[in-house]
């Protein structure tokens, strides 16, 4: 499985995933070409070598009408409504895929405009995220992404900065608040640095995107694109983007633990159902000895990084504990495929696991007890049917 990881250390920026993403193609010169020519001709966009604190990377320039957004021109930044914006986007020669996810990105920032401003999505102007330097970034990241084609796409979480902003609207704190509404459900942080980290346009790409978000996932590693962002920091300003194959049945889950001493078994048992209802990959109790030599439960829940929230809503609801502990984990496992089997007695599912040069094979319960019953005999007879089939 080709997975594609967002390091968002320094927080994420359109040209910064554009940039980083550029580093991973394999032709650059000629992704910029189809690029340049998709986009009106008043937009040029560029890359050269850049470095940051030692670290080399790339740096994108949007030139429009010969000059570079950033420069501090307000007239890169009209009004632009959500219809003009999504007229534009299906008028670009690009493929039809790409051109689907640009809008949907665009929609996710109109969305978020909406909310905040309280108006209806069609009513709404966007101001630096509605300009052509956005739009260029927008659809170069969409487009890279869609010739890249990972499988999976996971991210960490993402630095927003402190202190204030200046936008269209006037000074704001961070993360300004379009960017907080499309930052929901995501993991965030301040960062190591005061100013605006995440850029409404680097918060929706991700929003749109990100499957899932946590730690670097286990791969074998093939390249890594850096990009550099304008600002210079005390911290190196750059987003990188690993590439690489998962191994075998790997992937990346989160223990949840508490620990419970005034929970009946009822309650717990109660609880376990509710979290595998939920989702849980899996639910399993151990005895422990608590403060004051009481003897109590550890309650332990196995689930994927992007089901953390409900899960601890589950946990705190239907457990007595104050506190849930969280871990990141490496898991192996087998792939695993269902076959049915006739036997005399009826059908019978039988799981296939297989993988790391091994393979088992092992008949479904619900099954072998279903004919067990129907029979009146036993477990291991029915077992032994299924062993004679022809």
């Amino acid at each position: 499985m080709k997975i594609l990881y967002f390091d968002c250390a320094m927080g994420a920026a359109g040209d910064m995933l554009l940039a980083a993403l550029l580093e991973l193609h394999p032709d650059r010169a000629g992704f910029l070409r189809r690029l340049n020519a998709a986009l009106p001709e008043r937009v040029t966009v560029s890359a050269e070598p850049d470095e940051k604190h030692g670290v080399r990377g790339t740096h994108v320039h949007v030139v429009i009408d010969g000059e570079e957004e950033g420069a501090g021109h307000g007239h890169h930044h009209p009004h632009t409504s959500v219809s003009e914006i999504l007229a534009r986007i299906e008028a670009l020669d690009a493929p039809e895929q790409v051109k689907k996810d640009a809008a949907a990105v665009y929609g996710r920032i109109a969305r978020a405009e909406s909310t905040v401003h309280g108006e209806p999505v069609e009513n709404i102007h966007l101001h630096e995220v509605g300009s052509l330097d956005a739009l260029a970034d927008v659809l170069g990241v969409c487009w890279l992404l869609h010739e890249l084609n990972a499988d999976k796409i996971v991210c960490s979480p993402v630095s927003v900065g402190s202190g204030t902003v200046k936008c269209a609207h006037g000074i704001l704190p961070v993360p300004a608040p379009a960017t907080e509404r499309l930052l929901r459900g995501m993991p965030i942080q301040a960062g190591p640095e005061r100013g605006e980290l995440c850029t409404p346009t680097g918060a929706a790409l991700l929003a749109h995107f990100a499957g899932e978000f946590g730690q670097l996932p286990a791969m074998r590693l093939e390249n890594c694109g850096v990009g550099t962002g304008r600002k210079d920091f005390d911290t190196a300003n750059i987003l990188r983007a690993f590439l690489g194959e998962s191994e075998e049945g790997s992937e990346t889950i989160l223990e949840l633990r508490c620990n419970l001493d005034d929970n009946s078994p009822e309650e717990i048992g109660f609880a376990m159902e509710r979290l595998l209802e939920a989702g849980a990959l899996d639910v399993f109790t151990s005895p422990i000895g608590m403060k004051k030599n009481r003897p109590g439960v550890m309650l332990t829940v196995l689930c994927k990084p992007n089901q953390r929230d409900e899960l601890l809503r589950c946990l705190f609801r239907h457990t007595a504990t104050l506190g849930v502990r969280e871990s990141v984990c490496p898991r192996y496992t087998l792939a695993r495929s269902f076959r049915t089997v006739e036997t005399e007695a009826g059908p019978v599912r039988v799981k296939t696991a297989e993988g790391y040069g091994v393979r088992r094979e092992k008949p479904e319960y619900e099954d072998l007890a279903r004919i067990a019953r129907e029979q009146g005999i036993s477990l291991r007879e029915a077992v032994a049917l299924l062993e004679k089939r022809p």
